[in-house]
């Protein structure tokens, strides 16, 4: 079978705020010009920590886009805006390094600790039309910091420690509602078995 690539027009930026980005991209398929929506934004990252006790640290926090609390794995933003994400792709910086940068700030001010121990486990993209990595690191050392979390304003964020058989079990009945971080959770505890 003899596959075509797809020629494609460069995108086109149709919106633009600060964090997420709408792009078109004609693309000629079979003859014909399709029109692709691409929705981008900067990547995070999400920690898999490992207590002492071999126990999993989930925080427990109220999500306005689903009007009640959550349990997930912390994490957060990688780079605060667009431009700034702009600015570390064009200067050729690894965006692997920057995601763990960003997943030790988030243990810090969600969790209360310091890595000691960390390494990056996975990278979840999002799809075809939504541009949007997730950077997966597991934490198995780590400092307990004396002041404790450092919450952004309106957060609304606890500590919860569990065993990986409940996180199995969250993640089968719906308790951490992000599925990717539910997918890349249970490949985790799987790989311990």
């Amino acid at each position: 079978m003899n596959l075509e690539i797809p020629k494609a027009e460069p995108e086109k930026v149709v919106y633009r705020g600060r964090l997420h980005e709408i792009v078109e991209q004609e693309v000629m398929l079979d003859g014909k010009t399709k029109v692709f929506e691409i929705v981008r934004r900067p990547p995070g990252t999400r920690l898999i920590i490992i207590t002492p006790e071999n126990k999993l640290l989930l925080t427990r926090e109220y999500r306005r886009e689903k009007g009640g609390w959550d349990y997930r794995l912390p994490g957060g933003k990688v780079f605060d805006s667009l431009a700034a994400f702009d600015e570390a792709k064009s200067a050729g910086s690894d965006i692997v390094a920057s995601a763990e940068q960003g997943a030790r700030k988030e243990a810090r001010e969600e969790v209360g600790i310091n890595p000691t121990e960390m390494r990056h486990l996975h990278t979840s993209t999002c799809g075809a039309t939504i541009d949007w990595d997730l950077y997966y690191f597991l934490v198995t050392q780590y400092e307990q910091l004396t002041e404790g979390q450092s919450l952004e304003a309106g957060e609304q964020i606890t500590t919860v420690e569990v065993t990986l058989k409940e996180a199995a079990r969250m993640c089968m009945d719906g308790s951490i509602q992000e599925d990717r971080s539910v997918a890349v959770l249970l490949r985790y505890l799987g790989s311990l078995s």
